[in-house]
């Protein structure tokens, strides 16, 4: 699988975005620029903390359908920031990337995807998160765009998880070491999002 490498340059994806998405969406890129620096020298507890609440206040949640005219698009964070408007996995994403850019180490991140119970009824909606994993055993943070808090997954009741997936492969559920038939159809959107952002200069 593609992988994105730690310090891109910053300047290049700039850049992109700017060529993109011009002056009118350039304080969201600037805001996101200025944040990096400020991450550097945190624990992983405070910079995901940071990031989570960063990206949930730049980004206003819209279905593909309103923000791409299709129904089921990843955008990468250039996009993201550049329409300040996503979904689940766009949240997801762009908290990835961020991570990536202040040195998380990208084992430590994985996408998973959920059912998300709705009120208080029984009914649940297909969602994503991002969760972290301070060492390979260890119970998941979950960062998501629906709840501001992240808290440990066991304190997320509401989110019953279907499959993972990182840069090494996609997983059962959110912590099983075997893949999963189930998700592996996804991987051809994640390795088309990668290629797009290695397009925009993350290297």
């Amino acid at each position: 699988m593609l992988s994105v490498q730690v310090g891109a340059g910053i300047d290049t994806v700039q850049a992109s975005f700017l060529q993109r998405w011009g002056a009118a969406a350039q304080p969201r890129f600037d805001a996101w620029r200025k944040l990096l620096p400020t991450l550097t020298d945190l624990g992983d507890t405070e910079r995901l903390k940071r990031v989570n609440s960063f990206v949930n206040q730049q980004v206003q949640f819209s279905e593909d359908t309103a923000v791409w005219g299709q129904t089921d698009y990843w955008a990468t964070p250039v996009e993201t920031l550049g329409r300040g408007a996503g979904d689940c996995e766009d949240f997801a994403i762009a908290k990835y990337f961020t991570l990536l850019q202040i040195g998380v180490a990208p084992d430590k991140l994985r996408f998973i995807y959920v059912r998300a119970k709705t009120g208080t009824s029984d009914a649940t909606q297909a969602h994503m998160v991002l969760a972290f994993y301070a060492s390979p055993d260890a119970e998941p943070l979950v960062m998501d765009n629906l709840v501001g808090e992240i808290k440990p997954a066991s304190r997320r009741p509401d989110l019953v998880p279907v499959f993972s997936f990182n840069s090494t492969g996609v997983f059962t559920g959110a912590a099983g070491a075997s893949p999963a038939a189930e998700g592996t159809g996804r991987l051809s959107r994640w390795e088309d999002l990668l290629r797009r952002a290695k397009a925009e200069g993350f290297e």
